[in-house]
């Protein structure tokens, strides 16, 4: 069975562009062509939700010049690969807090999320200025601010970001880090992990496929137990 939502932390672009001795900026602009591959791939298969990690609550922390050339690429992709996308029935949702982003910036996010919103293919949510830290203390002050003091856990998750859509049957992490960083922390406590050691403007769109594959010979036990005669 195809996982109806994949989710992917795509590490390792600053390392792929040092393996060359080119500057890290240039491991972005790749990792944003391998973002394209996969999206297309991720259709194709029938995959009906995708989650990509692009850039974290603690990616501000970066030098001055890594942060501007990742908002040019952002502003690249929000207004250029858009067309591409739309033809494609992508739909677009950006998760995360967008306080910090440039008007510019905002204006994008917004035309990008309007110009798909009624596409009815794969739902793509692109992670910026992320950090499930942050969005699980968002949602508790949404709820306060409502006068909820004893959510359930459907409560709490209509609060998040994700509002709405499935948690993730699977969690993939390029570049061999043993790591969530801060990522889905409430959505991924089911989802199966699977870790690449390729770096991301390497992960191809077979390797996708082979991550589905290894998924779909794992059993989802959701904290149960298999037994004998359901093996039969």
């Amino acid at each position: 069975m195809i996982p109806v939502h994949v989710a992917i932390i795509m590490d390792g672009n600053g390392r792929w562009a040092k393996k060359r001795s080119l500057p890290r900026a240039y491991g972005h602009k790749q990792g944003v062509k391998t973002v394209k591959k996969i999206v297309k791939a991720a259709n194709s298969l029938g995959i009906k939700v995708l989650t990509l990690y692009a850039f974290s609550t603690e990616n501000w922390k970066r030098p001055e010049n890594e942060i501007k050339a990742l908002m040019t690429l952002l502003k690249y992709f929000l207004s250029k690969e858009i067309d591409e996308l739309a033809k494609e029935n992508v739909k677009i949702k950006v998760l995360g807090d967008l306080s910090k982003f440039s008007e510019d910036i905002k204006i994008d996010i917004e035309k990008a999320c309007k110009r798909t919103c009624d596409n009815t293919g794969l739902k793509l949510n692109i992670a910026l200025n992320y950090g499930a830290r942050q969005e699980i203390l968002y949602a508790f002050e949404a709820m306060l601010d409502q006068g909820i003091k004893k959510p359930t856990e459907e409560v709490l998750s209509s609060f998040l970001y994700t509002a709405g859509l499935p948690d993730p049957d699977l969690l993939i992490r390029t570049s061999g880090e043993f790591r969530i960083s801060n990522f889905l922390l409430w959505q991924i406590a089911y989802s199966e992990i699977y870790i690449v050691d390729k770096l991301w403007p390497d992960f191809t769109a077979q390797d996708l496929e082979i991550a589905i594959k290894n998924f779909q010979k794992r059993q989802r036990r959701f904290g149960s137990i298999v037994l004998e005669n359901s093996k039969k």
